[in-house]
């Protein structure tokens, strides 16, 4: 058997009232102790101003702008060209004021003005907050209040919303960016409201006129900080520095060594995850360390496939959501065959599978497989692709299954938290063992399981499950200004995840439960069961949220804690069922119930 993962320390008995713990495990690459770390790589500065010297007429940042009632192809900006751009918002930042340490916020969907302030945030030793409100209508009023931000851009569609007499948290700030421009009504609103107000044009020529020095971080130095959801209510903000971050890309490029497949500086990245989480902004971190292009998703996720023929893509990384509905779009394609094309794209579906699980690389299995059918499949999804990235949830094993087969790239999933500053296992490309689970530990990363007697759960079991505990060099520095919190989440070194992990006798890791009634629906978003049946309770129309259906889909009701909504059953909402699986929603048609 083909192992993994390097077992470093032996598993221990609890006692005196503390837990059973089980192996430590480490990547292998790691087995003898974690890898140096690249000594000209300490900062997230570093990750791009490298780049600039050594990529500087490489397109890095597209966008499609809207011309004539529709978006048009993609235009690119090269390293050299945000570099100067960076510089001029460094220089615009420090003539308003802002000095290191200072809290920098970025509301917006993605695109190159949010990772232009983004860089001039690293460049200027400021701390990034990116500002998101998919946490709750007052978590971009919280997170202005607890981060104390000062300076602040923001995309035009989110003014209205940041200067709302609900956000009054937003009286603090001292200046507003839009990323484009503003309306009268909309300067007249910030003046009242104390901010100085700038459109993006004018912001870059204050920069002009104002030149000074950028102020390099040193390693120790916040970088960001990312909120995310708290069982509370409240989001929770993850201390991340430019150490953490550079450390981690340092361990992709070690990762990524080890196989036949090299990333080029001709890759290219559709980027629509929100950069305010951390796959995306990590994603993007190690493209611009290679010298290799994103382009951002114009902000329909309904029509990506436009981006996808438009910009041709090599990577694609999004939450299991996305590839259900692709797999989707797929077998309703296949649905409108006739049946005899149906059989033969049967037929060569199990042949190539089965050349897969018997070791053959996906290239390699059926090349005439992939000739009469899969290549269309490739089509639909740009072309180019060579990479899938699945995370923010488990995807499905027959999804994934699916994919790796006929979409003629490879498909891995990861495992990882804003607190392990993004993945902290991922799955080997072309390792049919892997489908299902969650991969190894990654480079800079040692990973345990921990007892969680009740639920039943030993790491000294066989199979050992228990409470996922990681530790390592990528790992987040605590909760602002939550110190009782970081103590009750790092113990010893160990941040206690909440997911109850099993490890495969190869070294994998597989994620099983979530030991907290807080749950990640498939869209990569965390759902506090509580909250929800507060919400819910309050409407009229619903006396009571637990709703007696049996669903013969739920195949982990036995696992259940009594979580309220979830009790033994389905939860009702207009039109809609869902069962419970642990770590995700899976929305049903009341049919597809028993």
């Amino acid at each position: 058997m083909k192992i993994f993962a390097a077992q470093v320390e032996e598993g221990k008995e609890g006692k005196d009232g503390k837990p059973s713990v089980g192996p430590v495990y480490r990547n292998l690459l790691a087995s003898n102790g974690f890898p140096s770390v690249d000594s000209d790589l300490n900062t997230a500065w570093d990750i791009f101003s490298m780049s600039v010297q050594k990529y500087p007429g490489n397109r890095m940042l597209g966008w499609r702008p809207f011309v004539d009632g529709k978006f048009g192809p993609y235009v690119w900006k090269t390293y050299k060209e945000v570099y100067e751009e960076v510089l001029q918002i460094v220089s615009a930042l420090r003539a308003s004021g802002a000095e290191p340490g200072c809290r920098v916020g970025i509301y917006g969907a993605n695109c190159p003005q949010w990772v232009e302030a983004m860089e001039a945030c690293n460049a200027l030793s400021l701390i990034c907050v990116p500002l998101y409100d998919t946490l709750g209508p007052g978590a971009v009023n919280f997170i202005l209040d607890h981060a104390e931000i000062d300076f602040v851009f923001v995309q035009d569609k989110k003014v209205k919303e940041l200067l709302s007499p609900d956000c009054r948290s937003a009286q603090r700030l001292r200046v507003m960016v839009c990323f484009t421009s503003l309306t009268a009504e909309q300067k007249e609103m910030a003046v009242q409201t104390g901010i100085k107000p700038y459109s993006w044009d004018e912001f870059l020529h204050l920069g002009k006129v104002n030149e000074m020095e950028i102020l390099p971080p040193q390693p120790f130095n916040i970088c960001t900080i990312m909120y995310t959801s708290g069982t509370s209510g409240d989001p929770k903000g993850v201390v991340l520095t430019h150490e953490t971050i550079a450390t981690f890309v340092s361990g992709v490029d070690l990762f990524l060594d080890q196989f036949e497949d090299k990333m080029t500086v001709d890759d290219v990245y559709l980027s629509f995850l929100p950069l305010a989480h951390i796959l995306d902004r990590v994603i993007e971190e190690y493209f611009f360390r290679r010298g290799a292009s994103v382009g951002y998703y114009h902000g329909d996720l309904n029509a990506l496939r436009d981006d996808l023929m438009e910009l041709k893509p090599t990577l694609l990384a999004g939450v299991p959501r996305v590839f259900e509905k692709i797999h989707e779009g797929i077998k309703k394609a296949l649905e409108e065959l006739r049946p005899l094309r149906r059989r033969i794209f049967d037929a060569l579906y199990k042949y190539k599978l089965a050349w897969m699980n018997m070791g053959y690389k996906q290239r390699e299995a059926s090349p005439l497989a992939d000739l009469l059918a899969f290549r269309k499949v490739k089509a639909r999804l740009g072309g180019r692709l060579r990479l899938v990235i699945s995370g923010g949830a488990p995807l499905s094993t027959e999804v994934e299954e699916f994919l790796r087969v006929t979409c003629c790239a490879f498909l891995v999933q990861g495992y990882g938290l804003t607190e392990t500053c993004g993945p902290t296992t991922v799955c080997f490309p072309d390792e049919m063992c892997m489908v299902g689970t969650a991969g190894p530990v990654s480079v800079y990363s040692e990973l345990r399981l921990e007892e969680v007697p009740e639920m039943g759960y030993s790491p000294l079991d066989d199979p050992p499950c228990g409470e996922v505990c990681v530790r390592g060099k990528t790992l987040f520095s605590g909760y602002y200004k939550n110190p009782d919190l970081t103590r009750e989440s790092i113990i010893d070194g160990w941040f206690h995840t909440g997911d109850i992990g099993q490890i495969l006798p190869n070294g994998v890791v597989k994620i099983i439960d979530r030991k907290k009634n807080l749950i990640k629906i498939s869209q990569g978003e965390y759902v506090a069961l509580e909250y929800l049946e507060n919400v819910y309770c309050v409407a009229p129309i619903i006396e009571d949220p637990q709703v007696n259906v049996s669903c013969s889909s739920c195949a982990m009701r036995r696992r259940h804690q009594k979580v309220g909504i979830l009790e033994w059953s389905c939860w009702f909402i207009p039109g809609t069922l869902f069962t419970c699986s642990a770590t995700k929603l899976y929305p049903l048609r009341a049919e597809e119930c028993s």
